[in-house]
């Protein structure tokens, strides 16, 4: 006799399996999510495209600085460490977050307990490097004339190496549980779920979002007024000695340009963030299935794809460095 599909609500029409994610497992398979093929599609074109973009623009970075010597400045030095985290982002958490939309995770639970683990380093790493170019900044601005002598190439590497070595760490004690089991909070067999507690993620959210967002508005807000200020005194300057034309216009390009760049800096940093870290200030537990939806994690991963354009893309240096990687090539080498 046939089976009754009230029974088994997974057997099409057509007597297949096609509906779970392991065939084989009828009783612990999950299921795959309901969608349309063109849905679908587009999904994976439009994702994949946007992780193909964010390892362009960020290796491009990474060539420009790396291979031309007059760019080994301590301020691209964090530029650099920016970037590294941000091409990792898109060459390895956005392919493995493409294949979790399809609703099956077929890489096994160690793959999923080490997707989360580099998943979390990454984005405190890209955090903390942005924390860093702040401090630059504002040390720039603000102390110009002590710049060089208190942020040097050792110290920067340092710091550096700090950020990276304290993400891992960090994430390494706050999902210490989760990778001795990666799989104790999956429901069925092809899903990849990871849960932080409350206060686990009270206190993540506190390390990795509201503590470094603050101190990069706080630090950009006086390099903002410094600029400001700075503007000011030249126009004065400027009148003082009958030149006001040329100068006095460059002064009031130069101050909006520092603000529109702390505008930038800020808002796409809080806009990408604040979806990822929403359950946290509604007070609820952070899980995959809730916390890390869709929306918010591709939002979150989208910063790195917008961050070579922030940090980069203003700078006249990286579009020189293009022109040149692009056409060299083509005549016979680099040149540095």
């Amino acid at each position: 006799p046939k089976p009754n599909i009230t029974e088994l609500p997974n057997l099409p029409i057509n007597g297949s399996w096609a509906e779970l994610c392991f065939p084989q497992l009828l009783n612990t398979s999950c299921r795959k999510p309901g969608r349309h093929a063109a849905e679908a599609v587009f999904l994976y074109v439009l994702l994949s495209c946007m992780s193909l973009l964010t390892v362009i623009l960020n290796l491009l970075v990474i060539i420009s600085i790396s291979h031309f010597r007059q760019l080994h400045s301590p301020t691209n030095l964090l530029l650099l460490s920016l970037a590294v985290s941000d091409l990792l982002v898109g060459l390895l958490l956005m392919p493995a977050q493409i294949l979790l939309l399809g609703g099956c995770w077929i890489l096994g639970s160690m793959m999923c307990g080490l997707f989360y683990y580099a998943s979390f380093i990454l984005t405190s790493a890209s955090v903390g490097n942005m924390v860093l170019i702040s401090i630059d900044r504002y040390v720039a601005i603000c102390d110009p004339m002590c710049y060089p002598t208190k942020v040097t190439h050792k110290r920067v590497q340092v710091c550096i190496c700090l950020c990276w070595f304290s993400s891992v760490f960090y994430n390494g004690v706050i999902l210490i549980e989760f990778l001795k089991l990666p799989d104790s909070f999956n429901s069925c067999y092809g899903e990849c779920v990871v849960v932080i507690d409350f206060i686990t993620g009270a206190v993540d959210v506190w390390m990795t979002f509201v503590g470094p967002v603050s101190v990069i508005v706080v630090l950009y807000m006086r390099v903002f007024v410094a600029a400001a200020s700075q503007a000011r005194a030249v126009r004065s300057h400027v009148a003082a000695v009958s030149v006001q034309g040329s100068l006095g216009v460059t002064a009031k390009r130069s101050e909006r340009k520092a603000a529109r760049t702390l505008g930038v800096v800020v808002v796409a940093f809080v806009i990408c963030f604040c979806p990822y870290f929403y359950p946290s200030f509604a007070s609820k537990a952070m899980s995959t299935s809730m916390v890390f939806s869709i929306f918010g994690v591709w939002l979150l991963y989208c910063n790195s794809c917008l961050n070579p354009v922030v940090y980069a893309f203003f700078y006249p240096w990286f579009r020189r460095s293009i022109k040149r990687i692009v056409t060299e090539p083509l005549l016979g080498g680099f040149t540095y």
